[in-house]
């Protein structure tokens, strides 16, 4: 026996009165009570995740002697696709496998790796009330079946994509209009020569902050920075090298990186640097997909050594004489972010569906996302919201910790309720109270995210013709990205780069892609009608 394959005789008993599954049990009181453990192996598909210690946070700790719940750990090493063609090629796979949705998953469902959920979803409950018929559909591979569990879906517009503001630099330079292109470059233009020891413009890793730009220059469609490689026109994608608003973005954030505007290693910096950045307010504005969960950080740590100080954000730019309602910097899919698989490796896949199901209900959520009952909340309203304590609003800095200690072990997040119950507890504090994160997310980010959920699943599989044209394509558009940004001395080279990109992305069957995945998405379209 393999050391992933773990031996599970079950009867699993999660909180659900209906929740009974076959194995040893006793009977009292007339009815059957079991008195087993669940023991899976987990492995996340990411070559920067790394699990915590299952059982050493309130949470999982609550789960594991509550639940009789044991997750075990398989990590990447730092090497996800090397691991996961090992795990392939050997058969010895995890339980539960975390992963992107897409090529990946189809692989292991091609190769019949994979446990279909069908039979379960009538059984237990959560999934299919809270993500509906609409996301479950989605999520059906070719042979028509659901072989994964979504992670943050959701039926409401969700996202933090967006611009953070160092709030005491805006609020000495006069707190001026921050709202369009030319404002925004205006201000950082002022921010060198009053605060020079202050990036003006910090764009993050792998500068996405220019990404974010991108959405300046259009109305009404996706962000660039999810990956699409693709730009929708009409019911057909188009090639983005061509793209009028994107070469435009593009020119925009070269003359902020040529004249020192934008943070000079944006293409080189990690994770850990850019978090010291925004920490210490050495960042005079930062755009990303997620700048929330940094802001957050941040605005504790400044506002600690000064009240005056901290973070705000503002409204998304935009190029002068467009819609402020219909710029987009982020985006958001009811399928959510990621999905979870259970492999054929399992002695008891029913089990551990019926705990996910569980998790990503009402109590599991509560539970690995505030802890325990009695910590920060205590009992529920008639709406199954939490009804949080004193404590919670007290103890930031321990809530915060809590919180942030529970953000890798949240796989099966369910984004309306763990946002419904953020919402109406803030919606009764002052602002001053408020959460920095929820207040930001429900006065802007969430009403500012594209819903484009028409657009998943866009992908080829790696080693089809149009999955090796993708991956020549998506070289050329990184290379053409990172060069365009940081080498081209004035915007005409700009253009004349992503011209030459457009030439070797066509050179290397570019048309073909842009016909397949315009057919994903029509093909998606109709689904959603």
């Amino acid at each position: 026996m393999n050391e992933w394959k773990k031996t599970l005789t079950i009867s699993l008993v999660i909180g659900l009165s209906t929740l009974w599954l076959a194995g040893c049990s006793k009977e009292t009181n007339g009815h059957k009570e079991t008195d087993q453990s669940l023991e899976f192996s987990f492995y996340g598909h990411y070559d920067w995740y790394t699990m915590p210690p299952w059982g050493a946070d309130p949470a999982t700790k609550w789960i594991k002697e509550n639940k009789k719940i044991n997750v075990v750990p398989i990590s990447s090493g730092g090497n996800a696709k090397q691991k996961m063609n090992t795990m392939i090629a050997s058969g010895n796979l995890p339980d539960v496998i975390w992963l992107e949705r897409g090529a990946d998953v189809e692989k292991l469902r091609a190769e019949g790796m994979l446990v279909p959920f069908d039979e379960y979803l009538n059984k237990y409950p959560n999934l299919k009330k809270w993500a509906g018929d609409s996301t479950i559909n989605m999520l059906r591979s070719p042979d028509g079946k659901l072989y994964q569990f979504p992670n943050w879906y959701t039926s409401r517009p969700n996202g933090n994509a967006g611009y953070l503001v160092n709030k005491k630099i805006y609020e000495e330079l006069g707190s001026p209009k921050l709202e369009t292109v030319d404002d925004l470059y205006k201000y950082l233009k002022i921010v060198k020569e009053k605060y020079p020891n202050v990036i003006p413009f910090e764009p993050g890793q792998s500068a996405e902050g220019s990404d974010i730009l991108t959405s300046a220059f259009a109305e009404t469609r996706p962000p660039m920075f999810n990956n699409m490689l693709a730009v929708p026109n009409g019911n057909k994608l188009q090639s983005i090298f061509t793209d009028p608003a994107f070469r435009e973005s593009m020119q925009f954030s070269n003359r902020l990186f040529r004249e020192k505007l934008m943070s000079q290693d944006a293409m080189s910096q990690n994770r850990d640097q850019v978090i010291e950045k925004i920490t210490t307010g050495r960042i005079a504005v930062y755009a990303a997909s997620s700048p929330t969960e940094f802001g957050a950080k941040g605005d504790t740590v400044l506002r600690a050594q000064d009240p005056k100080a901290g973070y705000i954000m503002v409204w998304p730019i935009r190029k002068e004489g467009m819609d402020k309602n219909k710029i987009f910097p982020g985006d958001y899919k009811q399928l959510g972010w990621n999905v979870s698989v259970i492999t054929k490796a399992t002695k008891n896949p029913e089990a551990i569906f019926a705990y996910l199901d569980w998790l990503t209900g009402p109590e599991g959520q509560r539970i690995i996302f505030w802890g325990p009952e009695g910590l920060y909340w205590q009992g529920t309203a008639a709406d199954d919201t939490p009804v949080f304590t004193d404590k919670f609003i007290t103890d930031t800095e321990g809530r915060n910790h809590l919180m942030d200690s529970l953000v890798n072990f949240q796989w099966n997040g369910n984004t309306v309720y763990i946002d419904s119950s953020k919402a109406k507890f803030e919606a009764t504090l002052p602002v001053e109270k408020r959460n920095w994160e929820t207040r930001w997310q429900t006065d802007i980010t969430w009403k500012t995210q594209y819903n484009a959920t028409a657009f998943v699943n866009l992908d080829p599989a790696p080693d089809s013709e149009e999955g090796i044209v993708a991956q020549s394509v998506a070289d050329i558009y990184s290379k053409a990205k990172a060069t365009a940004l940081t080498n081209a001395k004035s915007d005409e080279e700009v253009l004349a780069i992503l011209d030459k990109a457009e030439k070797e992305a066509k050179q290397a069957g570019y048309e073909k892609l842009l016909k397949y995945k315009t057919e994903k998405w029509q093909d998606n379209v109709k689904k959603l009608k």
